[in-house]
This record gives C-alpha cells, structure tokens and sequence, in this order.
C-alpha cells in the first residue's frame, strides 16, 4: 500500500509551512495517523510531531452540454495535515 499519494502545493499550504510548519499530502484512504507519519519520517527524513487527517467524501457533479446532460462523481479523498519538529522543513521543489 502506497500510502502517501502526492503533496498539497497551494498558497494556503505554503504559507502554513512557512509559519505553523505544517504539511498537507493526500493520503491512502485506508492509512492511519501512525502509517502516515513513518511514511513521511522516512521519505523525507524529518521528525513528525503530529498528523491530523481529513476525509472527504465523493460529490455527485453535473453539467449541460450540447448532447444533454452527463453526470459523474468526484473521488473521495483523505488529507493528511503534518506538523513538523521546531527547525524543520520540507523542501518539495529540490528535486524538479
């Protein structure tokens, strides 16, 4: 199980990293608070002091086009916000 899907890089979290030392990553819907944690420890080699997760769940979307109506659903998803040890930081852009 993967459990780490990809990292949330908005403005919102940046400014979070940059003061509060939190992270946001989309997680494994199945992965723990303990899963998630190790798995950012050894990724990227820092001390995690905390991890709180979200679940969002998947929305029924709907749009007009010229053959009628199509309907589908977004994915449900789970969010996992990290806060680091004082002095630490994630650098995402170091390997691009």
């Amino acid at each position: 199980m993967d459990i780490i899907v990809k990292p949330i890089v908005t403005e919102k979290m940046n400014l979070k990293g940059e003061s509060l030392k939190q992270y946001g990553f989309v997680v494994d819907k199945r992965a723990n608070k303990v899963q998630i944690k190790k798995a950012v420890e050894e990724l990227y080699g820092v001390t995690v002091e905390s991890v709180n997760t979200m679940r969002y769940a998947g929305k029924q979307k709907s749009r007009f086009t010229k053959t009628g109506l199509i309907t589908g659903k977004k994915n449900t998803l789970k969010k996992a916000l990290v806060t680091l040890k004082e002095g630490e930081t994630i650098d995402f852009y170091s390997n691009i």
